[in-house]
């Protein structure tokens, strides 16, 4: 039963780690390394969030969506869980919220960079 028990346990993590390398993905764009969603989508960061906090719900989330993180998503190096107030979960880089944008048609459109000055493209270190 131990040896059931433990096997199932070590299935559980390793399904918790594959969430987490599923979420996100480097890409090379132009030449540019930047992360995306698992379509390919281009990843950005908003100037109005604080480290490890969201301020965009609403009409900001419609346009902008979250990388939405499973519920029991855990932190894997750089890439951080930040809870919403609508109790859902979202994906981090380096503490700040990421999203994709809805004017990004297809993978490695990087339409939303530097609009309102206020988003920029996720870069990969």
């Amino acid at each position: 039963m131990k040896t059931i028990t433990a096997g199932l346990a070590a299935l559980l993590l390793s399904t918790a780690a594959s969430f987490a390398a599923e979420a996100w993905k480097e890409a090379d764009v132009g030449g540019t390394k930047i992360y995306t969603d698992a379509n390919g989508m281009t990843l950005y960061t908003y100037d109005k969030d604080e480290k490890g906090k969201t301020n965009c719900y609403d009409k900001c989330a419609t346009n902008w969506p979250p990388l939405k993180a499973e519920a029991e998503a855990k932190a894997d190096g750089e890439w951080t869980v930040v809870d919403r107030t609508d109790g859902t979960k979202m994906w981090a880089y380096e503490g700040k919220p990421v999203y994709t944008f809805i004017k990004d048609k297809k993978a490695g459109d990087m339409t939303g960079d530097g609009v309102g000055e206020v988003w920029h493209v996720v870069k990969a270190d």
